[in-house]
């Protein structure tokens, strides 16, 4: 009998897509489609609402720039963090991709959801040159 041998896909470590955390280092990691939020995120955003409900809704408030506060170090020491998340949702194209495509879903499809052209999908998920 021939041994069949089955593409691997390599383990991508799940990161919050907010504060960028890996799982290891939180609580718990809630999934999204293509995005995560740790429990530590969920608390925070709870905290956050929770102060907003007090105040008159204010239909001109804007979201603050946090980054502008945040020191060179800490911007350099979240940078690593930012890209590993980057490199997840990368992933997670990859594999909802691939599952289209074995699905005989068409370049040009795919291309149309993520705005992109269909040669663009192509060249960035097929795998080949």
């Amino acid at each position: 009998m021939a041994s069949e041998t089955q593409d691997v896909v390599p383990e991508v470590q799940v990161r919050c897509s907010f504060c960028a955390k890996p799982s290891s280092e939180v609580e718990k990691v809630i999934a999204g489609p293509g995005v995560y939020i740790c429990s530590e995120c969920v608390g925070l955003c709870n905290d956050i609402l929770g102060a907003e409900r007090s105040k008159p809704a204010d239909p001109k408030a804007e979201l603050a720039a946090w980054d502008e506060s945040m020191t060179d170090e800490q911007i350099l020491d979240l940078l690593p963090r930012i890209a590993a998340v980057g490199d997840q949702t990368e992933a997670s194209l990859q594999r909802l991709v691939t599952i289209l495509r074995e699905r005989r879903m068409t370049w040009a499809r795919i291309g149309a959801a993520l705005r992109i052209t269909r040669q663009s999908a192509w060249e960035r998920f097929s795998g080949e040159e």
